[in-house]
């Protein structure tokens, strides 16, 4: 796998759910990564929401004022990227412009090899496979959105006193 001790680790504390826990994987894409590890430390994710739940497919959050977009790290957009979209991966949201991600992101509930390398996974969780599957399995309304808010209380992480640059954005 990719996982290193010197990796980042983000911690995404979900209200009244639990934390999970997020390693990102800076060396297999860069641009992605370093996009996400900008807007942790901005604390940018905390009180957002996850907007978007389908249960055996994916959690996504992250939606709010979106920022500049970044290039995709994945296969199809030119970006060798061999990280599959297995359980607990994180991968950004895009539409379907592959060179649209800004700050949406979503955590795999379930296995889902159609989205390899149509989008840009970055990362894998290591613990808070539980609060995963509490969140998947919330009550939803007829677009996905959970009926109850899902919070973001708090993002953090430990860059392992690295430094990381800031994304390159498309414009």
């Amino acid at each position: 796998m990719y996982q290193n001790e010197s990796n980042p680790i983000v911690t995404l504390k979900i209200k009244d759910k639990g934390e999970i826990k997020i390693e990102l994987f800076v060396d297999v894409a860069p641009n992605t990564a370093y996009n996400f590890i900008d807007l942790v430390s901005k604390n940018y994710y905390a009180g957002l929401i996850f907007h978007r739940i389908i249960p055996g497919f994916m959690i996504q959050g992250g939606q709010g004022m979106p920022s500049k977009p970044i290039k995709g790290d994945f296969k199809s957009n030119g970006v060798a990227n061999p990280i599959l979209h297995e359980r607990g991966v994180i991968s950004m949201a895009r539409t379907s412009d592959p060179n649209s991600a800004t700050t949406q992101f979503f955590i795999m509930h379930k296995n889902s090899p159609h989205l390899d390398g149509q989008y840009a996974a970055f990362g894998m969780t290591i613990s808070g496979f539980d609060v995963i599957d509490a969140i998947a399995t919330t009550r939803r309304d007829f677009s996905d959105r959970p009926i109850e808010p899902i919070i973001i209380e708090s993002c953090s992480i430990d860059l392992k006193g690295k430094s990381y640059p800031k994304p390159v954005y498309l414009y």
